[in-house]
């Protein structure tokens, strides 16, 4: 695991935003594992912002997401495709076509998952993912626990998970209770890992994952057992690592 250190979160967001983008140019048709919430935010910001000055090019890229809630149709803004088409896609030129994101409407669960797992197939699977980590180790929507060789699947969100989303709801039975989510093993077969952390509230799990056992309690902690991942993470979010 190769691990670069930033002073800070924009810091992190432009050298993370430097690795996808050398990806994009070095292989312009790459498939490009993409993830939703607070941490990628800035790498995001910062794409959009070469894309405009000229210097990335999306139109042959393609990309896939990590998860989606269930339930959630494509203009509700708290889906993970609103948030990606008014985060990243709607201000780059990539095709609407190439990118996946699984279908949080599919009533059949097993079919939803089924889909999103054959789609990366299609593609030849995935030449880079984006991580970011969960407070409790967790990578997508995978929790502690969950076997290290599940695909895409449909997990039942933890109480606290619901509780932590509820801020983003009107009313707590509007939060969804289920995601469909990329597995370990689907994670784990990207040809390249990008896993981001900022803060001091990760400084701990960061610690346990990447220099502690390699345990399902500690999803994230199996990265160590993949061949090319790289972490960006800010001082703080190091701050307890054996570095």
């Amino acid at each position: 695991m190769k691990i670069i250190k930033a002073k800070d979160y924009t810091e992190m967001s432009r050298k993370a935003a430097n690795i996808i983008s050398a990806q994009v140019i070095m292989k312009p048709n790459c498939v490009l594992g993409l993830a939703t919430g607070s941490s990628p935010l800035g790498i995001y910001t910062q794409l959009i912002d070469w894309y405009k000055k000229g210097d990335l090019d999306f139109s042959h890229t393609k990309s896939v997401n990590l998860d989606e809630y269930r339930g959630l149709s494509h203009d509700n803004e708290q889906s993970y495709y609103y948030f990606m088409n008014e985060n990243f896609f709607k201000h780059i030129n990539i095709a609407p076509a190439n990118t996946y994101i699984p279908d949080g409407m599919e009533p059949d669960a097993a079919k939803a998952c089924a889909d999103h797992e054959a789609i990366i197939q299609e593609l030849g699977g995935i030449d880079l993912q984006l991580l970011g980590l969960g407070n409790n180790g967790h990578i997508g929507f995978n929790e502690p626990g969950v076997a290290f060789e599940k695909e895409t699947h449909c997990v039942n969100l933890t109480e606290s998970t619901i509780q932590a989303n509820s801020r983003f709801f009107k009313k707590i039975e509007d939060v969804p209770t289920q995601a469909y989510t990329m597995g370990i093993k689907t994670i784990m077969m990207a040809k390249k890992i990008l896993i981001i952390v900022s803060g001091e509230g990760k400084a701990n799990i960061v610690n346990k994952a990447f220099f502690g056992p390699v345990v399902p309690q500690v999803p994230a902690s199996i990265l160590q057992m993949h061949p090319d991942v790289t972490l960006v993470a800010d001082a703080a979010a190091l701050s307890k690592c054996p570095l």
